[in-house]
Order: C-alpha cells, then structure tokens, then sequence
C-alpha cells in the first residue's frame, strides 16, 4: 500500500510530528508513504508524464527522512490554500492549459484524479482544517479512498471536540495576554488584542477567560463600540492598576457593519481578514480619550513548535489514520469526542463549521466569557 499525506490551509504547530507518526507507523507495517509538496497545489501543479514534475511535487517518506521534523513547528511539506476544484484561469498550469477555456474557475479535479493513479496512491490522509478537508470529501466522493486528520486553531471543524494547533494558539494567547499587562499597566492604557478566528470566537474566548481579560470580542456576536467602550472604562476604573483589555476575533464585526476585509478571494472564497481590533481600538480612543495598546498578535500564535497537548493529540491522530487506511477503514475523519478518540464520517466536515455556544458560554450583553456550566462539556468547552 502507498498512502499519500499533505497539509493545507494555514500551519499550526503539530503537523510536522503528525506526518512523522504517519510515516513511522505505516513504514512499520511495510508499507509505503508520499508526501505531497504544498497540500492541493502540489496534485495540481504535477504533470505526471514529467518525472522532473512528479519529482517535485512528490517526495518519499520514511523513517530517516522525518527523524527530526517533529523538532520544529509548521510542516515541512508546505502548504496552499489550492482547491483543484475551483481554479483561476491564471493560475492553470501551463501543462493544462490547453485544455481549459472561458474565464474559469475551472474545475480540474480529473487531472487530480490521473495524478493519484500515475504516482500509485492507495489512500489519501490530508491534514487539515475545513477548506482543506472539503476537497478531501471531494476526493472521497470521488471514489478516492480518504481519511481526514482535522487541524486548526480555530477548533471549528464539525464532528470533533480537538482540532490540532488550538491547544498552542490558546496557550500563546495567553501568554501574550500576560505579557502585555506589564506595558498596559504601566502607561495606564486600554490593551485591544486581536487573535484569530473567522467564523468561530473560540480563540478569543477562551483566551479570554484563562488570561482573565476584561473583554472578549466574537464573530457570533456584533458588538456595539459605544456599549464596549463604556464597559472598558468601567473596568479600568475599577482595577487598582488603572488599565483594562479586550480581545478580539479577526472575523468580529461592529454591529451594522461588515467583517475587514482585503484582497481578492481564495479558491475557497475567503479574502484576508484583519484590521478590526485597530479600527476599535481608534473607535474606542475616540469615545473615551483614553489612549490604546493595539496588538495584532497573529501568526505568532501558530508559529513555533507544539505544546505537549498538540504533540499528543497530533501523534494519536496519526497513529489513527494510518490504522484506519492499514484496515481498509476509509472515507473518515479521526476525532476526539467526549474525551475519547474516535473516527466519524468524513462527510461531517461538508456540515460547515462550528461557532461558540453564546447561550453557554458568552455572556453577550457584557461582552466577556460566562461559563455557566462545565459538567459534561468537552475539555476545550465545545
């Protein structure tokens, strides 16, 4: 058997040590692993009757090539945020350009198709967040045997409570909290914090309620700058050190308005999200004539290596996968449910992605974490 790994969307710390445990448990058995280079693109980008094109987009896996991967964070294959099955006319390969037409986008999923055949893949693993692991339902629709390893900070795949690099994010969330108090304190400032999350407030929430943050911005909620900006005085008011904070989403929005957004759209019909937490905190230095610490913390919070939880989760899962394809268990997911591992049908992740539970755990009035009860929630809180 041949299985053929890649990583798409955006890294997080944990998917160099997910491809290693692939590997090594599949090297195990006697069976073979490729990695391909740069997630969706690295099928798309490869003409298979050019061995100097299979060569690049195709690299073998075995154990003395991955040794020490699992040393550093983000993943050596590289990634993309490719879909073959939406492409723009000008980002067709030359090799195939003769055989689109119109402005596009053109869907080359039957050129993917021939290059899983001609490079002798058996069974698909991509590791990945919502985007990526969509195509991977694609792929298994297409008869393509397929099993999902979920991963991104935002911890909003559907069918699973652990998504790899969360742990991570939160945990240099929280940090960079707690290290910003000392600036913050000492100028006597508002701190506005913005962390990741599109869609979901996950990120921003629960660095919130660890750190103790005075605020927490979320996508599931607009907010009102008036009513934020008051509370933030307020708060800074009341601590003895005479400043407050607030995080924020990238993907919050003020109420009536939009998300920030920039750029063209993706193949998965995304533009750049960012600038949210600076335009509140202006807003709020307005209403209030306080002066801001604004800090855009950003990729930091996926850069680097794993904490131990990520580098658990990110083995097991792949230890997981790779048992499942060795058992002929395909067209799943692997999944942490209810403190357990676990597998659950791929299609799960064609459900859309998860969002904060506003009723559990948000206080939306307040605008700040309230968990009203933990008895029975999963570790992370949804």
């Amino acid at each position: 058997m041949r299985i053929g790994i890649l990583t798409g969307g955006g890294d997080v710390p944990g998917l160099n040590p997910c491809i290693k445990a692939v590997v090594n448990r599949v090297h195990e058995e006697g069976h073979q692993v490729t990695g391909i280079r740069r997630g969706w693109g690295g099928l798309l980008g490869t003409n298979p009757e050019d061995p100097e094109s299979l060569a690049a987009n195709m690299l073998e896996l075995d154990p003395a090539v991955v040794r020490t991967v699992d040393r550093s964070g983000g993943t050596f294959l590289h990634s993309s945020r490719t879909n073959p099955g939406k492409v723009r006319t000008s980002e067709v390969p030359d090799f195939l350009a003769g055989s689109v037409s119109g402005e596009g986008p053109h869907d080359l999923t039957p050129h993917v198709l021939k290059v899983i055949e001609a490079a002798g893949i058996d069974v698909l693993i991509p590791i990945g967040g919502d985007d990526t692991l969509s195509y991977g339902l694609r792929m298994h629709r297409e008869g393509v045997p397929t099993i999902a390893i979920p991963k991104t900070m935002d911890n909003d795949v559907n069918g699973t409570d652990y998504c790899i690099g969360f742990s991570t994010a939160v945990t240099r969330g929280v940090q960079f909290m707690h290290n910003l108090r000392t600036s913050t304190g000492s100028h006597e400032r508002i701190a506005v914090v913005e962390l990741f999350g599109r869609y979901s407030g996950e990120t921003s929430l629960i660095t919130a309620y660890l750190s103790g943050a005075d605020r927490a911005l979320i996508p599931e909620v607009p907010f009102d700058v008036d009513r934020v900006s008051e509370l933030l005085l307020a708060d800074k008011a009341k601590n003895p050190s005479n400043y407050s904070m607030v995080t924020i989403s990238e993907g919050a929005t003020i109420a009536g308005g939009d998300m920030m957004l920039s750029g063209e759209e993706d193949a998965y019909g995304h533009r750049k999200l960012g600038g949210i937490g600076q335009l509140t905190g202006e807003l709020i230095k307005e209403r209030t004539g306080e002066e801001i610490v604004y800090q855009q913390v950003g990729y930091l919070m996926r850069s680097g290596s794993p904490d131990s939880l990520d580098l658990m989760v990110a083995t097991n899962y792949a230890v997981m996968a790779a048992d499942l394809a060795l058992d002929g268990s395909t067209g799943r997911m692997v999944a942490l449910r209810n403190g357990s591992y676990s597998s659950v049908p791929i299609s799960v992740t064609g459900e859309g992605v998860k969002g904060v539970d506003v009723e559990e755990l948000y206080d939306a009035p307040h605008y700040r974490p309230k968990v009203r009860h933990v008895r029975g929630k999963p570790m992370f809180l949804y």
